[in-house]
């Protein structure tokens, strides 16, 4: 049921405005570096393609591994409210210092950016959660309001930070991004100061905030700690070909962490935290596919597409572009279905996303029919193929977020809200094998090409193996591009139809919760 008061806003609650916008900002910082950065490896750095992933998706691995830590000292000791402060000056310091181009300067902004929306991402998400009551029917079309503020900023960040950067060198681009990062931390700042959350977001406990360690207050010590840490992830991501050996040891923690958390709740809540881990593998296999955006999509809207009115890092404002037109619509569809008693259950709605991610992905294989004589595949293909991407987005991104709120023993939402991220943490690592896939020499065949998905490939793409090494390098560079995409957006399918055939069993374990 939904509770509604004199403070609501919209039929929602007041801060979800705040929060709105100052999580805009702070994607618009975030969204618009991400657009620049392959390009700038490329272009500005002289990276090879195969470098620039590699960094590519470390940077943007450990940008959501981070959160897990963020997330459990929020929960213990900073509270929401000091979190997202502390993440957002990380995150502007790491935009600014971007500006210098040095090595060191580099790598240490993107470990800025790391450890800063460790702090800032899980908990603003979670805050979310907590401005409804457990059983509110908003949340849903909450969450999908909130969602919008994150597009909007995407949509926007990579058109004006693009334009900077064209126009006045690269690094106008991120001093741009870096101003974003500011504005979202005034409004957040705003909010706080008009007492708009009233009692939300507090340090749980003062007197464990306050306990010293090494002489410092706890709740001290970590923006030291925080500070100190960035080398650590300015290292991992310089030397990126050993962070399989970080991925194992973060999988061994959020094990255990999580086999702790069994241990010490009820039956009910014991349910509900394994389909919460359920929706995270789903979102893991979701984000590997569709972090191609900043990456090898991006190279293949450089090199492969008839591009009309924008540049390749302005391409990846059409999925936010397509968010923005129809996360209202979709959040009006969810209250009206919900009022009929015809709202599909989350597990449909995940099953729902992978199908139309799969589908998206087709489409960009689909492309390759298109090709002129300098192996360019018409624009209508990308735009088309983000379109049905993006409502698979929908249908499955905010739920999520949603969904995490709910399903979480509330002692350790934080963190619950973090294994979510991390998701998108093991997404872009196996984001960065599947780019690679793209970087097939010429004259060679990639594995994808044999076999049942050589079959497919052929299929969709119109393009056998064997007639692919015929050709010259642009024509094998797009095959490279187009045959991963109908590959991957085939084993997507697939995999969405049987969590479709699943759906009714992870309902029961929901234990009530839609």
């Amino acid at each position: 049921m939904a509770t509604t008061n004199s403070k609501d806003i919209f039929g929602h609650p007041k801060g979800l405005i705040y929060l709105f916008f100052a999580e805009l900002w702070e994607r618009f910082s975030f969204y618009g570096m991400r657009a620049l950065l392959v390009l700038y490896m490329t272009k500005q750095l002289l990276f090879s393609d195969d470098m620039a992933f590699g960094v590519y998706a470390a940077y943007m691995s450990l940008v959501y591994v981070t959160p897990l830590i963020g997330g459990i000292l929020a929960d213990k000791i900073l509270g929401f409210r000091k979190a997202i402060l502390l993440g957002g000056i990380l995150m502007a310091l790491g935009h600014f210092f971007l500006t210098f181009e040095h090595t060191v300067f580099f790598y240490g902004s993107l470990g800025l950016i790391i450890v800063g929306n460790g702090f800032f991402k899980p908990n603003i998400s979670s805050f979310v959660g907590e401005l409804y009551e457990q059983d509110d029917s908003r949340r849903d079309s909450g969450f999908t309001i909130f969602y919008l503020g994150i597009n909007l900023g995407a949509a926007i960040a990579p058109l004006a930070c693009a334009w900077f950067a064209e126009a006045y060198g690269w690094h106008y681009g991120f001093v741009l991004a870096g101003i974003g990062m500011i504005i979202g931390l005034l409004v957040f700042n705003r909010g706080l100061k008009q007492h708009i959350f009233e009692d939300k977001g507090l340090v749980p406990n003062l007197k464990h905030y306050n306990q010293k360690k090494f002489g410092l207050k706890k709740g001290e010590l970590i923006p030291a700690l925080a500070f100190l840490s960035v080398p650590v992830f300015a290292l991992i991501i310089k030397f990126h070909e050993f962070e399989h050996y970080l991925v194992w040891i973060i999988s061994v923690f959020l094990i255990s962490y999580i086999l702790y958390i069994l241990k010490s709740v009820s039956t009910r809540e014991k349910k509900r935290l394994l389909v919460a881990v359920y929706f995270t593998v789903l979102y893991t296999l979701f984000s590997a596919i569709f972090e191609q955006a900043g990456s090898s999509l991006t190279l293949f809207a450089d090199r492969n597409v008839n591009l009309v009115g924008m540049d390749a890092a302005g391409t990846n404002s059409i999925n936010a572009g397509f968010i923005i037109l129809f996360a209202i619509p979709f959040s009006m569809l969810w209250t009206f279905l919900n009022k009929r008693n015809a709202n599909p259950n989350s597990a449909i709605k995940f099953a729902l996303g992978l199908i139309f991610l799969g589908l998206g992905f087709v489409i960009f294989g689909l492309s390759a029919h298109s090709a002129d004589t300098f192996a360019k595949t018409s624009m209508s293909y990308l735009v088309f193929g983000y379109l049905v991407l993006t409502i698979g987005e929908l249908f499955l991104s905010p739920i999520g977020l949603s969904k995490m709120t709910e399903l979480s023993p509330l002692k350790y939402v934080a963190f619950i809200m973090g294994v979510w991220f991390s998701a998108n943490f093991y997404g872009h690592f196996f984001a960065g094998k599947i780019a690679k896939l793209t970087t097939v020499n010429p004259g060679e065949t990639s594995i994808l090409n044999q076999g049942f998905l050589g079959q497919v490939t052929t299929f969709i793409t119109g393009i056998s193996t064997e007639a692919s090494l015929s050709f010259n390098s642009n024509f094998q560079q797009l095959f490279s591009y187009v045959s991963v995409y109908a590959s991957f957006g085939t084993v997507t399918i697939i995999v969405g139809i049987l969590a479709l055939l699943l759906s009714s069993f992870i309902k029961k374990l929901m234990s009530g919760i839609h």
